[in-house]
Protein backbone atom coordinates (compact mmCIF):
# COMPACT_ATOMS: atom_id res chain seq x y z
CA UNK A 1 0.00 0.00 0.00
CA UNK A 2 1.12 3.36 -1.16
CA UNK A 3 0.61 6.98 -0.50
CA UNK A 4 1.70 9.86 -2.99
CA UNK A 5 4.37 12.13 -0.81
CA UNK A 6 5.57 15.59 -2.03
CA UNK A 7 8.74 16.51 -0.05
CA UNK A 8 9.79 20.07 -0.57
CA UNK A 9 12.95 20.71 1.72
CA UNK A 10 11.74 19.62 5.45
CA UNK A 11 7.93 19.62 4.29
CA UNK A 12 5.64 17.09 3.00
CA UNK A 13 2.36 18.52 1.12
CA UNK A 14 -0.56 15.77 1.56
CA UNK A 15 -1.46 14.30 -1.25
CA UNK A 16 -2.26 10.79 -0.35
CA UNK A 17 -3.43 8.15 -2.81
CA UNK A 18 -4.37 4.84 -1.12
CA UNK A 19 -1.37 2.03 -0.94
CA UNK A 20 -1.49 -0.51 -2.20
CA UNK A 21 -1.02 0.84 -5.69
CA UNK A 22 1.21 3.38 -8.22
CA UNK A 23 -0.52 6.05 -10.32
CA UNK A 24 -0.49 5.00 -13.94
CA UNK A 25 2.63 7.28 -15.43
CA UNK A 26 4.23 7.61 -12.36
CA UNK A 27 7.97 8.47 -12.50
CA UNK A 28 9.75 4.62 -12.92
CA UNK A 29 12.85 4.58 -11.18
CA UNK A 30 16.58 2.44 -12.02
CA UNK A 31 16.05 -0.69 -10.16
CA UNK A 32 19.03 -2.38 -8.38
CA UNK A 33 17.78 -5.70 -9.33
CA UNK A 34 16.63 -5.90 -12.40
CA UNK A 35 14.06 -8.30 -12.89
CA UNK A 36 14.00 -10.61 -15.49
CA UNK A 37 12.14 -11.23 -18.65
CA UNK A 38 10.89 -14.67 -17.83
CA UNK A 39 9.81 -13.37 -14.53
CA UNK A 40 7.88 -10.59 -15.70
CA UNK A 41 6.36 -12.95 -17.78
CA UNK A 42 4.95 -15.34 -15.42
CA UNK A 43 4.10 -12.06 -13.60
CA UNK A 44 1.69 -11.25 -16.48
CA UNK A 45 0.42 -14.74 -16.71
CA UNK A 46 -0.63 -14.47 -13.49
CA UNK A 47 -2.80 -11.54 -14.34
CA UNK A 48 -0.37 -9.02 -12.56
CA UNK A 49 1.00 -5.30 -13.38
CA UNK A 50 4.45 -5.80 -14.54
CA UNK A 51 4.71 -1.81 -14.00
CA UNK A 52 7.22 -1.07 -11.38
CA UNK A 53 8.06 -4.38 -10.46
CA UNK A 54 10.60 -4.49 -7.32
CA UNK A 55 12.80 -7.59 -6.28
CA UNK A 56 13.15 -8.10 -2.85
CA UNK A 57 14.40 -10.03 -0.44
CA UNK A 58 11.35 -12.38 -0.35
CA UNK A 59 10.06 -12.44 -3.78
CA UNK A 60 9.00 -9.64 -6.01
CA UNK A 61 6.64 -6.64 -4.94
CA UNK A 62 3.76 -6.11 -7.70
CA UNK A 63 0.97 -3.34 -8.08
CA UNK A 64 2.45 -1.17 -5.04
CA UNK A 65 2.10 -3.92 -1.96
CA UNK A 66 1.77 -7.32 -3.61
CA UNK A 67 4.65 -9.86 -2.47
CA UNK A 68 4.92 -13.20 -5.02
CA UNK A 69 7.55 -15.22 -4.21
CA UNK A 70 9.30 -17.48 -6.87
CA UNK A 71 7.27 -20.41 -5.93
CA UNK A 72 4.12 -18.80 -6.27
CA UNK A 73 5.04 -17.69 -9.91
CA UNK A 74 5.70 -21.24 -10.91
CA UNK A 75 2.24 -22.52 -9.82
CA UNK A 76 -0.03 -23.25 -12.62
CA UNK A 77 -2.64 -20.59 -12.99
CA UNK A 78 -6.54 -22.68 -11.85
CA UNK A 79 -8.34 -20.34 -10.26
CA UNK A 80 -11.46 -17.70 -11.61
CA UNK A 81 -10.96 -13.98 -10.12
CA UNK A 82 -14.48 -12.57 -9.11
CA UNK A 83 -15.92 -9.42 -10.63
CA UNK A 84 -18.44 -6.87 -8.52
CA UNK A 85 -20.18 -4.28 -10.86
CA UNK A 86 -17.98 -2.30 -13.35
CA UNK A 87 -15.69 -2.31 -10.06
CA UNK A 88 -15.02 -5.76 -10.10
CA UNK A 89 -13.56 -7.92 -6.99
CA UNK A 90 -11.12 -10.54 -7.68
CA UNK A 91 -9.55 -13.24 -5.74
CA UNK A 92 -6.74 -14.99 -6.66
CA UNK A 93 -5.84 -18.48 -7.04
CA UNK A 94 -6.04 -19.89 -4.09
CA UNK A 95 -8.07 -19.16 -1.24
CA UNK A 96 -7.95 -19.56 2.57
CA UNK A 97 -9.40 -23.43 3.65
CA UNK A 98 -9.80 -26.18 6.00
CA UNK A 99 -13.01 -23.12 7.26
CA UNK A 100 -13.96 -22.65 9.49
CA UNK A 101 -10.66 -21.07 10.85
CA UNK A 102 -9.49 -18.54 13.42
CA UNK A 103 -6.47 -16.99 11.94
CA UNK A 104 -4.08 -15.40 14.85
CA UNK A 105 -2.17 -12.44 14.82
CA UNK A 106 0.63 -10.86 16.41
CA UNK A 107 1.78 -7.68 16.05
CA UNK A 108 5.70 -7.31 16.33
CA UNK A 109 7.50 -4.65 18.20
CA UNK A 110 5.51 -1.91 16.44
CA UNK A 111 3.95 1.03 18.70
CA UNK A 112 0.36 1.28 19.73
CA UNK A 113 -1.46 3.10 16.87
CA UNK A 114 -0.05 -0.45 15.10
CA UNK A 115 -1.67 -2.61 17.74
CA UNK A 116 -5.12 -0.69 17.41
CA UNK A 117 -5.05 -0.26 14.20
CA UNK A 118 -4.66 -4.23 14.10
CA UNK A 119 -7.43 -4.36 16.88
CA UNK A 120 -9.60 -2.43 14.31
CA UNK A 121 -8.98 -4.53 11.57
CA UNK A 122 -10.01 -7.70 13.23
CA UNK A 123 -13.23 -6.34 14.52
CA UNK A 124 -14.63 -5.70 11.16
CA UNK A 125 -13.58 -8.59 9.49
CA UNK A 126 -15.45 -10.46 12.58
CA UNK A 127 -18.28 -8.64 12.21
CA UNK A 128 -19.20 -10.14 9.29
CA UNK A 129 -19.41 -13.37 11.00
CA UNK A 130 -17.35 -15.33 7.84
CA UNK A 131 -16.07 -19.00 8.78
CA UNK A 132 -12.71 -17.20 8.89
CA UNK A 133 -11.85 -15.44 12.06
CA UNK A 134 -9.33 -13.72 13.02
CA UNK A 135 -7.79 -13.12 16.81
CA UNK A 136 -4.67 -10.87 17.85
CA UNK A 137 -2.23 -12.70 20.17
CA UNK A 138 0.61 -11.41 22.35
CA UNK A 139 2.47 -14.73 22.58
CA UNK A 140 3.43 -17.97 20.48
CA UNK A 141 3.58 -18.46 16.57
CA UNK A 142 1.19 -16.92 14.60
CA UNK A 143 -0.75 -16.80 11.51
CA UNK A 144 -0.25 -13.47 10.68
CA UNK A 145 2.93 -11.25 11.61
CA UNK A 146 2.78 -7.77 11.42
CA UNK A 147 5.85 -5.77 11.80
CA UNK A 148 7.42 -2.89 10.57
CA UNK A 149 9.85 -1.53 8.12
CA UNK A 150 10.96 2.02 7.19
CA UNK A 151 11.88 3.31 3.59
CA UNK A 152 10.90 6.70 3.25
CA UNK A 153 9.83 8.59 -0.34
CA UNK A 154 10.74 7.56 -3.56
CA UNK A 155 9.60 9.15 -6.79
CA UNK A 156 7.19 11.40 -4.68
CA UNK A 157 5.57 7.89 -3.18
CA UNK A 158 6.01 6.13 -0.24
CA UNK A 159 4.63 2.19 1.02
CA UNK A 160 2.41 2.22 3.45
CA UNK A 161 2.67 -1.74 3.69
CA UNK A 162 2.77 -4.83 1.95
CA UNK A 163 1.75 -8.98 2.04
CA UNK A 164 1.23 -11.53 0.11
CA UNK A 165 -1.80 -14.19 -1.18
CA UNK A 166 -2.52 -17.17 0.26
CA UNK A 167 -0.85 -20.67 -0.68
CA UNK A 168 -1.57 -23.37 -2.86
CA UNK A 169 -1.65 -25.39 0.69
CA UNK A 170 -4.60 -23.10 1.90
CA UNK A 171 -2.68 -21.18 3.94
CA UNK A 172 -2.99 -17.21 4.03
CA UNK A 173 -0.23 -15.39 3.95
CA UNK A 174 2.38 -14.87 6.91
CA UNK A 175 3.63 -11.69 7.25
CA UNK A 176 2.27 -8.10 6.86
CA UNK A 177 4.84 -5.21 6.45
CA UNK A 178 4.20 -1.93 8.10
CA UNK A 179 6.25 1.00 7.63
CA UNK A 180 7.58 3.31 10.06
CA UNK A 181 8.95 5.89 8.54
CA UNK A 182 7.88 9.45 9.90
CA UNK A 183 6.79 10.28 6.36
CA UNK A 184 4.02 6.87 6.16
CA UNK A 185 1.73 7.90 9.24
CA UNK A 186 3.27 10.65 10.86
CA UNK A 187 4.60 10.96 14.12
CA UNK A 188 1.09 10.19 15.84
CA UNK A 189 -0.31 7.77 13.11
CA UNK A 190 -4.29 7.73 13.35
CA UNK A 191 -5.89 4.73 14.07
CA UNK A 192 -8.61 4.29 11.77
CA UNK A 193 -6.41 5.14 8.77
CA UNK A 194 -3.90 2.46 10.10
CA UNK A 195 -6.76 0.21 10.93
CA UNK A 196 -7.92 0.64 7.20
CA UNK A 197 -4.55 -0.30 5.78
CA UNK A 198 -4.01 -3.64 7.84
CA UNK A 199 -7.34 -4.39 7.09
CA UNK A 200 -6.72 -3.57 3.40
CA UNK A 201 -3.06 -6.01 3.78
CA UNK A 202 -5.70 -8.69 5.26
CA UNK A 203 -7.63 -8.85 2.23
CA UNK A 204 -4.69 -9.58 0.45
CA UNK A 205 -3.76 -12.62 2.70
CA UNK A 206 -6.70 -13.93 2.61
CA UNK A 207 -7.26 -14.16 -1.29
CA UNK A 208 -8.64 -10.88 -2.45
CA UNK A 209 -7.03 -8.49 -5.54
CA UNK A 210 -7.40 -4.62 -6.16
CA UNK A 211 -11.26 -3.94 -6.64
CA UNK A 212 -10.16 -1.97 -9.63
CA UNK A 213 -7.56 -4.02 -11.25
CA UNK A 214 -9.47 -3.96 -14.69
CA UNK A 215 -9.09 -0.19 -15.05
CA UNK A 216 -6.71 1.49 -12.01
CA UNK A 217 -7.90 4.56 -13.20
CA UNK A 218 -10.80 4.84 -11.54
CA UNK A 219 -9.75 5.35 -8.36
CA UNK A 220 -5.83 6.15 -8.87
CA UNK A 221 -6.55 8.78 -11.77
CA UNK A 222 -4.91 9.02 -14.96
CA UNK A 223 -5.00 6.41 -18.29
CA UNK A 224 -7.27 3.64 -17.83
CA UNK A 225 -5.53 0.69 -18.00
CA UNK A 226 -7.05 -2.95 -18.07
CA UNK A 227 -4.80 -5.05 -17.50
CA UNK A 228 -6.88 -8.31 -18.71
CA UNK A 229 -7.52 -11.18 -16.57
CA UNK A 230 -4.34 -13.15 -17.08
CA UNK A 231 -6.22 -15.88 -18.64
CA UNK A 232 -7.57 -16.80 -15.41
CA UNK A 233 -11.13 -15.92 -16.50
CA UNK A 234 -14.24 -14.14 -14.16
CA UNK A 235 -17.31 -15.12 -12.26
CA UNK A 236 -19.67 -12.26 -11.78
CA UNK A 237 -20.86 -12.10 -8.30
CA UNK A 238 -24.68 -12.32 -8.32
CA UNK A 239 -26.67 -9.31 -6.76
CA UNK A 240 -24.12 -6.53 -7.07
CA UNK A 241 -24.79 -3.30 -9.45
CA UNK A 242 -24.32 -2.57 -12.47
CA UNK A 243 -22.07 0.71 -11.89
CA UNK A 244 -19.32 1.69 -10.37
CA UNK A 245 -18.18 0.39 -6.80
CA UNK A 246 -17.47 3.72 -4.95
CA UNK A 247 -15.31 3.06 -1.84
CA UNK A 248 -14.17 -0.74 -1.69
CA UNK A 249 -11.83 -1.32 1.23
CA UNK A 250 -10.10 -3.21 -1.80
CA UNK A 251 -9.59 -0.09 -4.25
CA UNK A 252 -6.21 0.63 -5.65
CA UNK A 253 -5.71 4.24 -4.66
CA UNK A 254 -7.47 6.08 -2.08
CA UNK A 255 -7.12 9.97 -0.16
CA UNK A 256 -5.79 8.46 2.51
CA UNK A 257 -8.54 7.99 5.03
CA UNK A 258 -10.47 5.63 7.29
CA UNK A 259 -11.99 2.84 4.78
CA UNK A 260 -13.52 -0.05 5.40
CA UNK A 261 -16.19 -2.71 3.63
CA UNK A 262 -18.80 -1.33 1.73
CA UNK A 263 -21.70 -3.34 0.51
CA UNK A 264 -20.16 -5.32 -2.35
CA UNK A 265 -17.31 -6.11 -0.99
CA UNK A 266 -19.67 -7.41 2.02
CA UNK A 267 -21.07 -9.56 -0.92
CA UNK A 268 -17.67 -10.62 -2.40
CA UNK A 269 -16.56 -11.63 1.42
CA UNK A 270 -19.88 -13.50 2.08
CA UNK A 271 -19.17 -15.14 -1.46
CA UNK A 272 -16.20 -16.73 -0.48
CA UNK A 273 -16.15 -17.33 3.43
CA UNK A 274 -19.45 -17.41 4.64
Amino acid sequence: MRKQSIPALCCMAAAFVFASCQKNGAKQEVQPNPVSAEVLAQIKANGFSTDNVQKTEDGYLVEGDILLTADQLKEKVISPVLRVANTEQYRTNYLVTALPRVITVKVVNLGTAFVAGTDTAIARYNRLNLRVKFQRITSGTPTITIKGFNQGPSGGYITLGSSGFPTSSGNPYGTIKMNTNQYAYGSNPNVLYVGSVIQHEIGHCIGMRHTDYMDRSYSCGGSAVNEGDGGVGAINIPGTPTGPDANSWMLACSNGGNRTFNANDVIALNYLYH
